[in-house]
């Protein structure tokens, strides 16, 4: 993981993305705090950002973590570099170059942080000496002839003037490094680069004066040539052991099979899937997603048991090697899907189910989630197809009977509510444990089973004479009425149902002719109030304006009342008595 992260820096840094390098190699660091290479890279790309106090720290960590390392030294001195330590950084890149003498990257950073040292101190050290005496070789002049990019200065009397004087006095060499000229000659003398510090090119030779010129004057305090500044420095590759290269090639090879068998799948072509999954883990045993793809496979090809073997390995894998929680989640998912294919019982979702809530607490998934609510519902299901069994669903309708006739309500509920258990689609229970809740008082319990008596059997009567008693002793005559008249459309001749509707006629007509007491109206009107349909009609505003008219203009009503529509209305609330009638 640390060698992925470090890959990751490597090619955002090569790009020119340091702040997403930097960050790369911080998580690399992460995983793997002894490797001297992260902090090196790590360096680098502070460096390339600017933040040279970050690049110092890392460098000084490489050092410690590596002395004898030549490149941390090289880090070290463009850190200090940048933070305007010359000696500092001289210091550091003559360390790099006692341990690796013939490093090219050490020499020019050498001869970068020399030419960045005060001007008026000569070079000092015997890397001073070194630079100065080049320029008294006897080979001097033949070697700057001999060069292309050097040969012209020749013919510029004020280069060869200088460049006699630095040969009687090394020390003078100072005064002319601001000079392009003078850094390309020591340059070449060196055999090393300098780079030029206003392009990153080198310092084309200044065209020859013209004849009888006098010599130029010195460059202008605009055209001296700027502080040196560090190279960024490019972050090298890991240095792999011959076992690591293997398994890096292993794993480059095993994500090719993986790419295959994910092409196979696509084209269902599940046998060559599961020939490329099982190459891929043979040579990566450190990615479990080879497996829940395998899995996934023999989830298609109905081999259940195959997929729940793959999935628990990969769980098991998973967690020895930390793998993200969402990968743990799949394996756990796609073997909860194959138990709940396997299922046959409730017991067997049971274990089903339980899969999906472990999969749900490593990663909450809709798709998981889906699936957990499926398996719920199944076997939900199933516990009812287990269950059913009509015979003694009738045994226990019975025993029910036997107890309602001797008033033992509680008894009866108890024997109804088993025998609905055995076979839910017995309307006539229903209607029985309807008159039961009746008896008991609990009248929205009771409608509640009518109302599903006359759902599974709408011609069924009885289920219209519960819900009908019900509404009735809950003073809702209007829509008792309706009850009635909407069984009587299937039995026309039903006592039970034409009774119900003269009781409901005479309590509405008691209504219309105001007879009825105080305590009768407040209490009707409270219910009435607590009826969606009569609240709407109130607060309609046509019919507020209605009511207000029979308020005021009585004689108007004959007007209002022959709309269809607004008589049902009045006639509606005249039987809640909200209206009265005189």
């Amino acid at each position: 993981m640390a060698d992925e992260a470090k890959a990751k820096g490597n090619a955002a840094f090569s790009a020119g993305r340091y702040e997403e390098a930097a960050g790369h190699f911080g998580d690399a660091i992460a995983l793997a705090p002894d490797n001297h290479v992260l902090y090196s890279n790590r360096s680098a790309a502070y460096a390339s950002l600017g933040r040279y106090n970050d690049a110092l720290a890392d460098a000084e960590r490489t050092v410690a973590l590596r002395p004898d390392w030549a490149k941390g030294y090289s880090r070290l001195g463009a850190a200090r570099l940048g933070l305007a330590d010359a000696a500092g950084a001289v210091e550091a890149y003559e360390k790099g170059l006692a341990l690796d003498p013939s490093n090219a990257a050490l020499m020019d950073g050498l001869a970068q942080a020399r030419l960045a040292l005060p001007r008026a101190r000569p070079p000092s050290g015997p890397g001073g000496d070194a630079i100065g005496k080049v320029f008294q070789g006897p080979d001097l002049w033949t070697k700057i002839a001999a060069d292309p990019a050097t040969r012209a200065y020749l013919d510029q009397p004020d280069f060869t003037q200088m460049l006699r004087e630095v040969q009687r006095s090394p020390a003078a060499l100072n005064s002319y490094l601001s000079d392009p000229r003078m850094v390309q000659v020591l340059s070449l003398l060196l055999n090393i680069r300098i780079q030029n510090q206003n392009s990153n090119e080198a310092p084309q030779p200044a065209p020859s004066p013209p004849a009888q010129s006098t010599p130029p004057p010195p460059p202008s305090p605009m055209q001296q040539q700027p502080e040196a500044k560090p190279r960024e420095p490019e972050p090298e590759p890991v240095e792999m052991t011959d076992e690591e290269k293997e398994r890096k090639e292993k794993k480059a090879a095993a994500q090719k099979e993986k790419e295959a068998g994910n092409a196979a799948y696509k084209k269902k072509d599940f046998e060559t899937a599961i020939q490329h999954y099982t190459k891929a883990m043979e040579l990566d045993d450190q990615d479990i997603s080879y497996l829940t793809n395998r899995a996934a496979v023999y989830l298609e090809m109905g081999q259940y048991d195959e997929c729940i073997k793959d999935c628990d390995v990969a769980v098991e894998r998973g967690r020895e090697l930390r793998a993200d929680f969402k990968m743990i989640s799949r394996a756990l998912t796609r073997k909860g899907t194959a138990l709940a294919k396997l299922a046959k019982s409730s017991k067997d979702y049971d274990v089903a189910i339980e899969t999906f809530q472990k999969a749900l607490t490593e990663h909450r998934n809709p798709d998981t989630l889906k699936r957990l609510n499926d398996a719920e519902r199944a076997k939900k299901e199933l516990e009812q197809q287990e269950y059913y069994d009509p015979k003694l669903a009738d045994e226990e309708r019975e025993k029910g009977n036997d107890f309602f006739k001797q008033q033992k309500y509680p008894e009866a509920v108890k024997h109804y509510t088993e025998a609905l258990r055995r076979n839910p689609k017995d309307p006539k229970v229903y209607s029985n444990r309807a008159a039961c809740y009746t008896k008991l008082g609990a009248m929205p319990e009771g409608l509640k089973d009518a109302e599903k008596c006359i759902e599974l059997d709408p011609a069924f009567s009885k289920g219209y004479t519960r819900k009908g008693a019900i509404q009735f002793f809950m003073k809702e005559y209007d829509k008792a009425m309706e009850t009635y008249q909407e069984g009587l459309k299937h039995d026309p001749s039903n006592q039970e149902l034409l009774d119900g509707v003269k009781r409901c006629i005479q309590q509405i007509n008691k209504a219309n002719r105001g007879e009825l007491t105080p305590e009768e109206l407040k209490e009707r009107q409270g219910k009435a109030m607590q009826d969606p349909e009569i609240q709407n009609i109130l607060t309609d505003p046509v019919m507020r304006q209605v009511l207000i008219d029979l308020q005021e203009n009585p004689r108007s009503s004959q007007e209002h009342l022959k709309n269809p529509g607004v008589k049902q209305k009045i006639q509606k609330l005249v039987n809640a008595g909200i209206v009265q009638m005189k």
